[in-house]
C-alpha cells in the first residue's frame, strides 16, 4: 500500500481513512489475536471521564433487527488510569490513538482536555452525544443545542494543541445548526453520528430488554440516517466529517466517501467480524484501482446528484 489512502483530519494525518469507532475496539489488548491494528488508520478509544464510572445496570446490550442497542453507561476507570495503564499500551504498538472525552458539565471536558494535552494522545474527540449514560426522558445531550456545543468544543480548543474532532448526535431536528456551531467553535473535524435513541420490548417478561430502559441503536438500521446527515452537513462546513454508523464493509465505507466523509469508524462490524476494519482497507485499494483513482480524496463528496 502506497500513499492513497492517506487523509488528513485537521492537523493529524492518518496512513488509511479507516478507524476503530469508539466502545467497539475496547483498548486493542482484545483484538490482539485477531487482527493487527496497525493496520488501521487511527483507533478510538473507549469514552474516558475525570472519575471511574460504574456504568448502567444490565442487561447492557440486546440484538435488534439489523442492529443493536446498547446501554453501557459510559464505563470506564477514569483518565487517571487510562493515561497510567490503556493508552501506553496503545502507543507501544505505534497506532494513532484519539482519546474519546466524556462528561456531565462543561468543566469536565475542560479540564479532560489540559490533561490529555499532556499525554502522547493524537488528538481528542468530544463525545457530547452519548444518548445512554442515564434514563431521564427530559434530559437534554449538550450536543441537541448549538450554544452547548460551541462552549464546549471552545473550551476544550483552549486546552489543548491536539485536535479536536466534536461526535454529533443524530438525536436532532437539524443537525447542520449543531455543525456550523462546533465549526465556528473551532472543531478540526467532526464524527458522525453517534447511535439514535431506541428501546426493545421482551414480551413474555413484558419489560425492556435493557436495564436501562433505552440504549444507543447502532449497526446496518441507522446507515441510511447516518449517510443523509453526512451529506447534509458536508454542504455546510468546510472542516473533515468523520463517517459512522452501520459501516459493515467496503461498500459501506465507500458510500460514505461519496457523501461527504473523509474517514470512517468502524462500530459494531467489529463485533460481527473482527476483520471487517481491515478487509475495509483492502477493499478501498482495489476500489482505487478499479476506478482508475490517484488517492481517496478524489471520491469526498463526489455523489452525483
Amino acid at each position: 500500500m502506497g500513499k492513497e489512502l492517506e487523509v488528513n483530519i485537521g492537523r493529524l494525518k492518518l496512513k488509511n481513512p479507516v478507524i476503530a469507532a469508539s466502545g467497539t475496539f475496547g483498548y486493542e489488548q482484545g483484538y490482539q489475536d485477531l487482527i493487527d491494528a496497525r493496520e488501521l488508520g487511527a483507533v478510538v478509544s473507549k469514552s474516558i471521564t475525570l472519575k471511574p464510572y460504574e456504568g448502567n445496570p444490565p442487561p447492557r446490550i440486546c440484538e435488534t433487527t439489523a442492529g443493536m442497542l446498547n446501554s453501557i453507561g459510559l464505563q470506564n476507570e477514569g483518565v487517571e488510569d487510562f493515561i497510567a495503564d490503556k493508552l501506553p499500551a496503545l502507543k507501544a504498538n505505534s497506532l494513532k490513538v484519539i482519546v474519546s472525552i466524556a462528561g456531565k458539565r462543561q468543566q469536565d471536558y475542560r479540564e479532560l482536555a489540559k490533561i490529555l494535552d499532556k499525554t502522547s494522545a493524537d488528538a481528542i474527540e468530544v463525545n457530547i452525544s452519548c444518548p445512554n449514560v442515564e434514563h431521564k426522558s427530559s434530559a437534554r445531550l449538550f450536543s441537541q443545542d448549538p450554544a452547548d456545543t460551541a462552549s464546549i468544543i471552545r473550551s476544550v480548543k483552549r486546552q489543548t494543541n491536539k485536535p479536536v474532532i466534536a461526535k454529533l448526535s443524530p438525536n436532532i431536528t437539524d443537525i447542520t445548526l449543531i455543525a456550523r456551531a462546533a465549526e465556528r467553535a473551532g472543531a478540526d473535524a467532526l464524527s458522525m453520528i453517534n447511535t439514535l435513541i431506541g428501546m426493545d420490548v421482551d414480551i413474555i417478561s413484558k419489560k425492556p430488554r435493557l436495564g436501562n430502559i433505552t440504549g444507543g441503536l447502532s449497526g446496518p438500521a441507522i446507515k441510511p440516517v447516518a449517510l443523509r446527515m453526512v451529506w447534509d452537513v458536508y454542504h455546510c462546513v468546510k472542516i473533515p466529517i468523520i463517517g459512522i454508523g452501520g459501516i459493515m464493509d467496503t461498500e459501506d465505507a465507500i458510500a460514505f466517501f461519496l457523501c461527504g466523509a473523509t474517514a470512517v469508524q468502524v462500530g459494531t462490524a467489529n463485533f460481527v467480524n473482527p476483520h471487517a476494519a481491515s478487509d475495509i482497507i483492502k477493499g478501498l485499494n482495489m476500489y482505487l484501482q478499479k476506478q482508475n483513482l490517484k488517492n481517496i480524496t478524489g471520491l469526498v463528496g463526489s455523489l452525483k446528484v
